[in-house]
């Protein structure tokens, strides 16, 4: 299992990076629109539509997304969108994760079909955005969420259970816990302050996602990142939340030894729209 989880890293790196640190944004978003099709395909399998229905299900989230590239919309500012995103996604996300595993069938089938979809969309337009203003920028946001994902793990290991004894999710995920949390944040904070500092020392083309939120002050800083690694969590539990429902440890398999690309990007999916949205606040209040 460790030998294919290291050659399809290996792999998915040789494709990623050089797409990433292209000169020009269209080689990552052409790529990423892919993945994200991929991402479509697999949450129509979850809501419990398969075959021919799941397939063209990534083929229309592709072709919505190609429509906004085409239309020019991934060099337009969208605040409304952001906006909109952060004030559905944040309480729904809460909300779902409230009613837990038994909440999540009751919904109508073509509802949380819909949902994933706007949502898939939407991230991937933020993605798009982000890789726009610069490769400095979207890295930023892709750290934030890994930094918060492996320090959660590393703290939650050593340190579940000392302060809290209440776990985080035990119906969703039974290893996450609070102390995991906290410590995903702190970690976050840790490096927000090293990218600024690199921001400031150096010249790394477009500033960071960290930098642009600590012009807005400190405290607009230590909210943003508290807020972001807290959606990343609430990405991870919902998907998660959905995975428990079907009966299935993984989204697909199209990732040998690490799942689908949901599994992948899952919590992803609230930050990245999330990040611009507080970019363009920040902006806007400047």
């Amino acid at each position: 299992m460790l030998k294919q989880r290291v050659i399809t890293a290996l792999i998915l790196l040789a494709i990623l990076l050089p797409a990433l640190f292209a000169r020009a944004p269209a080689p990552f978003i052409a790529l990423s629109l892919v993945l994200i099709a991929a991402a479509a395909w697999e949450w129509s399998r979850l809501v419990g539509w398969s075959g021919a229905v799941a397939l063209a299900s990534g083929a229309l989230c592709a072709l919505l997304c190609a429509l906004m590239w085409w239309s020019g919309a991934v060099e337009r500012p969208m605040p409304l969108l952001w906006l909109a995103a952060a004030l559905v996604g944040v309480p729904g996300g809460a909300w779902l994760i409230q009613r837990g595993v038994p909440g999540w069938p009751r919904l109508p089938r073509g509802l949380r079909w819909l949902g994933g979809i706007a949502v898939l969309c939407t991230a991937w337009l933020a993605m798009a955005q982000a890789r726009t203003v610069g490769i400095n920028f979207l890295l930023s946001i892709f750290v934030l969420v890994w930094a918060a994902d492996v320090f959660a793990y590393f703290v939650g290991r050593g340190m579940g259970g000392k302060f809290s004894r209440a776990k985080l999710a035990p119906a969703i995920s039974p290893g996450k816990s609070w102390e995991g949390v906290w410590g995903g944040m702190l970690g976050v904070l840790l490096v927000a302050c090293i990218w600024i500092w690199v921001d400031r020392t150096y010249s790394v083309g477009s500033p960071s996602l960290y930098t642009r939120l600590y012009e807005r002050g400190g405290w607009f800083l230590l909210a943003g990142c508290v807020f972001l690694s807290a959606m990343s969590v609430v990405g991870d539990l919902v998907e998660s939340l959905v995975k428990r429902s079907a009966g299935v440890k993984d989204s697909s398999g199209l990732l040998p030894g690490h799942g689908g690309v949901l599994d992948r990007v899952d919590a992803l999916l609230p930050v990245l729209p999330l990040a611009m949205m507080l970019v363009t606040v920040s902006r806007g209040a400047a």
